[in-house]
């Protein structure tokens, strides 16, 4: 008796391919090799990403199956042969998470003693002039978060005070998030309600950051290795990035230029579970469990 082959349906070939492409059956061991090999050749650190290794290696993964190549080795093979394609996996390798008011102790220190300590009056009577620079912005919620900050806890106490905001981050479509200034609704569950309402207008589920907040911020593209905002600054924001993923080398010359543009008695936040390199001069502890530090000399 002749035996009937069940056709497969074209969902199942679509299945099956899928199944057979390098981002589906990288192991996580194959990738974690080639990470521990790429990334010392961009001045980053593997203990920096192995929490988040999942995310690269899908990216790597998608890229993989992208130009067709079989696996890691290959890769790793075209990246030698091609040094343009470093610059790609530079991009892969950026890590955004972000939300507003993320690590609440931090911001609201800065509401209570950093910011009012920068803020206080000039004893001439001239306007201050308070400069702040936030280094891997993301899609802008961290900016946006000191900005309401200032707006909606601080700004009435320092009627003779003016903040502004610099924004920078090395990836363009997060930039262009940042600068339209919508959000979901969930990425706003840890601000005070009250400042939710004053600082966005609400269309369903989208909160959009209104005119008082924006006029307080100017988005740049800068990649934090190569291009830094003009000092004097008077708060640097440098949060789970520089000190997080950086090598040795690297931190402390993103710290050296960080260092001479702050003022003194300026202030620079980093992650709370983040440390300086050792050794590095220029800043003292100002709130060492938040990983908050004041720039050394008078001020």
């Amino acid at each position: 008796m002749k035996r009937e082959h069940q056709r497969s349906s074209p969902r199942a070939i679509r299945h099956r391919r899928r199944s057979r492409s390098p981002h589906m059956t990288m192991r996580d061991q194959d990738c974690v090799r080639f990470l521990q090999w790429a990334l010392p050749r961009l001045r980053l650190r593997w203990a920096g990403f192995r929490r988040v290794r999942r995310q690269l290696c899908k990216r790597i993964g998608r890229r993989l199956r992208d130009m067709k190549l079989t696996d890691t080795n290959a890769y790793a093979a075209f990246l030698e042969a091609h040094p343009g394609e470093w610059s790609h996996l530079d991009g892969l390798c950026r890590v955004t998470i972000s939300r507003f008011y993320r690590d609440r102790a931090v911001f609201d220190h800065l509401r209570r003693a950093v910011l009012p300590k920068l803020a206080r009056p000039d004893p001439s009577g001239a306007i201050r002039r308070v400069r702040c620079w936030s280094a891997g912005c993301a899609s802008g919620e961290e900016p946006y978060t000191l900005a309401a900050v200032w707006e909606c806890a601080l700004r009435g106490r320092f009627p003779l005070t003016v903040l502004r905001i610099i924004a920078t981050d090395a990836d363009a479509r997060m930039l262009a998030r940042a600068r339209v200034g919508i959000f979901a609704a969930g990425s706003l569950r840890d601000l005070p309600a009250a400042w939710i309402v004053h600082s966005f207008d609400h269309s369903g589920n989208r909160y959009v950051v209104r005119p008082p907040l924006r006029r307080l911020i100017t988005f740049r593209r800068q990649d934090l290795r190569r291009a830094r905002p003009a000092g004097p600054l008077d708060l640097v924001l440098c949060r789970n990035l520089a000190f997080t993923y950086f090598d040795d080398g690297l931190q402390r010359e993103v710290l050296a230029h960080i260092t001479r543009r702050v003022r003194p008695g300026g202030a620079l936040v980093i992650g709370s579970h983040e440390r300086l390199p050792a050794g590095a001069a220029g800043f003292v502890s100002w709130e060492p469990h938040l990983g908050i530090y004041r720039r050394t000399g008078a001020g």
